[in-house]
C-alpha cells in the first residue's frame, strides 16, 4: 500500500502513459499498464537487459512489426470449453499465427546478426508456428470473415443450388413486373423475411395471388409473394439453413483444431506479449533519447546530466547527481521556487524507471542502485476527511516511512519539518535525518530551514548540496551544486528590486553573528567552487590537447618507421635479386669451363672467364661508419644528432636547458634530453634515401562533431577529413553526430559505405559516446 503511495508521488503512472503508444498490441499495452519497479537486482539487471537487446535488435534490422496480432487468449478459452467460434475471430487466430511467424524469422535474422542476445534468443525458441492450423483457417475463411465456398465440397454444392434458385426467382418476379408495372409502387425486386417480394399497390392486391409478407407505413404498398415463386422461396429457404448448419460444421471442426492446438497458441501469445513490451521499452528509451546506467548493489547512485522525463525537452535543465559513495545523506537548502522538488522527484523517478527495466535519460558514465524501497514525502498530502494539517500529514507519512525503511532504502523527504514551529520544525528535521543516517539508508532531503545548512560540517556521511540562483536575473539555473549550502539571497533580491539599502542594512543588523557567519562561509564556497570547476575545465582542455598531441606523434612515430622497415625491405630484395643473378653468370661460366675440359683450355680465355667472374659479383657501395659523440660533449643548435630511443635521426634546433632540447625530425619537433642523443660525425656523406612522409595538418584531431550540421554539409566535412586522417595516418576516428533523430547518423554511415579508404565503422560503445557516435576504421 505504502508503495503504491510512492509510485503516484513520484508520478510512476505518468511514465506508464508516456510509454504505453510505443507498445503495437493489446497484449503490450496490457503489460505496460502492470509495470512495477523490482526490487531485487537481478530481476532489475534482467529487465535492462531485455531494453538492451530490443534497442540491438532494433539498430542491426530496423523495427520489428507487431501488425495484426490480436490477444486471442479469450477465442483459446471458448475453444476448450466446447464453445463453437465465429468466423471473425477465426481472422483473429489466423492474423495472430501469422504475426508470431513474422516475429519468429525478424529474431532468427538478428540472431544471425548477432548472436549474444540470449534473452530474444529465448522468445524466439518458444515461438511454435501452426502451419497447419493458419493453411486451414486461411482456406475456409476469408480477411473480412465470411466462410469461402471451397471450405467444404457440401458447402460448394449447396451455394450452387442457392444462386440457381434465386436466378429462378428473379427471373419469374421481373417478367411479373415488367407485366405489371402499372398495378407496382415501384418496379423493383426486394426481400422481406428472407423471402423474394414485389411492392404492390394496396388498390390492386386483389389481383395478385400469393403471400403478404409487410406493408409500407402508410398502407399504401403491400409487398407480395407472388404464388409463382413461393416454391422456389421455399427451395431456397431450404438450402439457406442447409448452408447455415454446413457452415456451422466447418466452424465447429476449425474450432476443435484451436482446442487442439490452445497449449502452443497460448505460449505463442506470451512471448508475443513479452516481445511487444521489451519493444516498447526500447522505442521508448530512443523517444527520449535514454541510456543504459551500470547498475551496482552498493547504493551507489551517480546521474550525469540527468533529465526529468515529463518535463518538455526544450525546457528541462540536466542535473548532475551523486549519493552514496563517501556520503548516504544529503541536504539541499535554499530558498522556495529554486528547483530542489524537481531535483528531488528526478531521483526518485529515475531510480524507479531503472529497477522497473527502463533506460532514463542521463548520459553516459551515470550509476543507478538497486534499493529493497524508495520511499518519498512530496507535496502537500492534507487530508480533509482526517481533519489533519499538512504538518499532521506529512508527519503520518514520515512515521510510516521510518517503520518500513531498511538500510537498503532510498529516502526522499521534500522540505523536511516544514509546517509548523521553524525551530521546533527544524530540530526534528536534524533528529530525523540522524534516525535515517544511523540505520545507513541512503537520503536526500530539501529543507529552507538555515539551521540544517550547518548540518553536514560536522557529520561524516552527510553532505550539504543547493540549486544555483542567478541573483542577476532573479531566476534558478536549477543547477545542482554538490558541497556548498544554499542561501536564502533574500537581501540580494530585495536589492534587485529597488529596496532602499538603509532597510537592508537595518535588516541585516537583526541577523544573528552565526548566521551572517555561515552566509559568508557559503558565499565564499560557493566561489572557491566556481574557481574550482573553472580550472578543472581548463585542465581538462589542456590533458585534451596533449593527448591530441601524444596521438599526433604516435602516428608520426609510427609511419616513420613502416616507411624504414618498407626501404629496409627493398633493400634487402634489390641485394637479393644482384646474388640470384651473380650465381646465374658464375653457372654459365662454370658451365663453359667444362666444355673446354676435354680439348684444353687456351690462355686468353681462362683471363676472358676469370675477367667475367669478377664482374658477376654484386657491387655493393661502402658507405663511411657513423661514430657517436660521447655523451659528455655539449650539443649546438644546427648538431646532427641520433635519438637513441627511437632509432631516428634529426637536427637541434633549440636548446631547452642545459640537459634537454629540441630537435627536428621530418616534420615533427620532438623534446629529448641528453641521454637520449648521440652526436653524429660523418666523415663522408655516402649516397642516402631521403624519405619524405606527408602528413595532414598537425592539427588534425581523432574526432569530428558534426552535432547541429545539415546532412550535405556534414558529408563535406566528413570527406574532407577523412582525407586529412588518412594522410596523418590514423587508423581509427571517431565521428560525433549525436542520437537526435537518428537521420544525420543514418546518412553518415550510407556515405561511409562508399568510401574506398574505410574498412570498417560501428557505433561506439559504453563509455565511447554510446549512439551518439560512429568508430571509423580506415585503411
Amino acid at each position: 500500500m505504502l508503495q503504491a503511495k510512492m509510485l503516484r508521488l513520484l508520478e510512476f503512472d505518468k511514465i506508464r502513459k508516456q510509454l504505453e503508444p510505443h507498445a503495437e498490441t493489446n497484449l503490450g499495452k496490457e503489460q505496460v499498464e502492470q509495470l512495477a519497479p523490482y526490487y531485487q537486482y537481478d530481476q532489475v539487471a534482467y529487465a535492462l537487459a531485455e531494453t538492451d537487446e530490443a534497442l540491438t535488435a532494433i539498430r542491426l534490422k530496423g523495427e520489428p512489426s507487431f501488425a495484426g496480432i490480436r490477444d486471442i487468449r479469450n477465442q483459446i478459452k471458448r475453444a476448450t470449453i466446447g464453445s463453437i467460434l465465429h468466423a471473425d475471430e477465426f481472422v483473429d487466430i489466423a492474423a495472430t499465427i501469422t504475426g508470431a511467424r513474422r516475429i519468429k524469422k525478424y529474431l532468427e535474422a538478428v540472431q544471425a546478426e548477432k548472436n549474444e542476445l540470449p534473452i530474444l534468443l529465448k522468445h524466439s525458441s518458444l515461438i511454435q508456428p501452426c502451419h497447419e492450423l493458419e493453411a486451414e483457417i486461411n482456406r475456409c475463411i476469408d480477411r473480412n470473415g465470411n466462410v469461402l465456398d471451397d471450405a467444404s465440397p457440401e458447402l460448394r454444392n449447396i451455394r450452387r443450388k442457392m444462386k440457381s434458385y434465386e436466378s429462378q426467382i428473379r427471373e419469374k418476379l421481373e417478367q411479373i413486373v415488367r407485366t405489371n408495372i402499372h398495378k407496382l409502387s415501384d418496379a423493383i425486386i426486394t426481400i422481406r423475411n428472407d423471402r423474394y417480394v414485389i411492392p404492390v399497390k394496396a388498390e390492386h392486391q386483389a389481383s395478385f395471388g400469393g403471400i403478404v409478407h409487410d406493408e409500407s407505413a402508410s398502407g399504401q404498398t403491400v409487398f407480395i409473394e407472388p404464388n409463382a415463386v413461393v416454391s422456389i422461396n421455399n427451395q431456397l429457404r431450404e438450402a439457406q439453413n442447409k448452408e447455415k448448419q454446413e457452415i456451422e460444421k466447418i466452424l465447429r471442426k476449425l474450432t476443435d483444431q484451436v482446442a487442439q492446438q490452445s497449449d502452443v497458441l497460448l505460449a505463442n501469445v506470451e512471448q508475443l506479449a513479452a516481445l511487444d513490451f521489451m519493444f516498447a521499452k526500447a522505442r521508448y528509451a530512443r523517444h527520449i533519447q535514454a541510456t543504459k546506467p551500470k547498475l551496482n548493489t552498493s547504493s551507489i547512485l551517480r546521474f550525469v546530466n540527468a533529465r526529468h522525463p515529463l518535463i518538455s525537452p526544450e525546457k528541462v535543465v540536466p542535473i548532475s547527481v551523486q549519493l552514496g559513495d563517501g556520503f548516504r545523506t544529503m541536504v539541499i537548502t535554499g530558498p522556495n521556487t529554486g528547483g530542489k522538488t524537481v531535483t528531488l522527484k528526478t531521483i526518485g523517478l529515475l531510480t524507479l524507471m531503472v529497477q522497473a527495466g527502463l533506460f532514463i535519460p542521463v548520459d553516459d558514465g551515470s550509476e543507478a542502485a538497486v534499493f529493497e524501497q524508495v520511499f518519498a514525502d512530496i507535496g502537500d498530502e492534507q487530508s480533509i476527511e482526517q481533519s489533519l494539517s499538512t504538518f499532521s500529514s506529512h508527519m503520518t507519512n514520515i512515521v510510516a516511512i521510518l517503520n518500513e525503511m531498511t538500510e537498503n532504502s532510498l529516502v526522499l523527504f521534500d522540505e523536511l519539518g516544514a509546517g509548523t514551529d521553524p525551530e521546533e520544525g527544524a530540530a526534528l528535521a536534524i533528529a530525523i535525518l540522524d534516525h535515517i543516517h544511523r540505520i545507513g539508508a541512503c537520503c536526500v532531503a530539501t529543507t529552507h530551514y538555515s539551521e540544517l545548512k550547518a548540518y553536514a560540517y560536522n557529520r561524516e556521511g552527510v553532505i550539504n548540496a543547493s540549486v544555483e540562483f542567478d541573483v542577476e536575473t532573479l531566476q534558478p539555473t536549477y543547477r545542482l551544486l554538490i558541497g556548498v549550502p544554499g542561501r536564502s539571497n533574500a537581501f540580494e533580491i530585495s536589492k534587485r528590486l529597488g529596496l532602499d539599502s538603509d532597510i537592508i542594512e537595518d535588516a541585516k543588523r537583526h541577523i544573528s553573528t552565526e548566521t551572517n557567519r555561515v552566509e559568508n562561509m557559503i558565499i565564499q564556497l560557493e566561489a572557491l567552487k566556481k574557481q574550482a570547476e573553472k580550472e578543472l575545465e581548463e585542465a581538462k582542455k589542456q590533458r585534451e590537447s596533449a593527448e591530441q598531441e601524444k596521438q599526433f606523434y604516435e602516428k608520426e612515430k609510427q609511419t616513420l618507421e613502416r616507411e624504414k622497415e618498407r626501404i629496409l625491405k627493398a633493400a634487402e630484395v634489390k641485394a637479393s635479386e644482384a646474388v640470384e643473378k651473380a650465381k646465374r653468370e658464375a653457372e654459365e661460366i662454370i658451365q663453359e669451363l667444362r666444355q673446354y675440359k676435354e680439348t684444353g683450355v687456351k690462355e686468353h680465355v681462362l683471363i676472358d672467364a676469370k675477367k667475367r667472374l669478377e664482374e658477376s659479383l654484386p657491387e655493393l657501395t661502402k658507405s663511411t661508419p657513423i661514430e657517436y659523440a660521447a655523451n659528455s660533449e655539449m650539443f649546438s643548435v644546427g648538431d646532427e644528432v641520433e635519438l637513441v630511443h627511437l632509432s631516428q635521426k634529426g637536427t637541434i634546433v633549440e636548446a631547452i636547458s642545459e640537459d634537454e632540447y629540441l630537435v627536428q625530425v621530418g616534420i615533427m619537433k620532438i623534446n629529448a634530453k641528453a641521454h637520449q642523443l648521440k652526436k653524429l660525425k660523418a666523415k663522408s656523406q655516402p649516397e642516402q634515401f631521403i624519405v619524405t612522409v606527408k602528413s595532414s595538418k598537425a592539427a588534425v584531431k581523432t574526432e569530428l562533431d558534426l552535432r547541429g550540421k545539415r546532412y550535405e554539409d556534414a558529408k563535406i566535412e566528413v570527406e574532407r577529413y577523412l582525407d586529412d586522417a588518412i594522410l596523418a595516418g590514423y587508423s581509427q576516428v571517431t565521428i560525433i553526430h549525436g542520437k537526435g533523430t537518428g537521420a544525420l547518423r543514418k546518412g553518415v554511415h550510407e556515405w561511409l559505405k562508399t568510401h574506398p579508404h574505410v574498412k570498417s565503422f560501428r557505433l561506439g560503445r559504453e563509455g565511447e559516446g554510446g549512439l551518439g557516435v560512429t568508430v571509423v576504421d580506415l585503411k
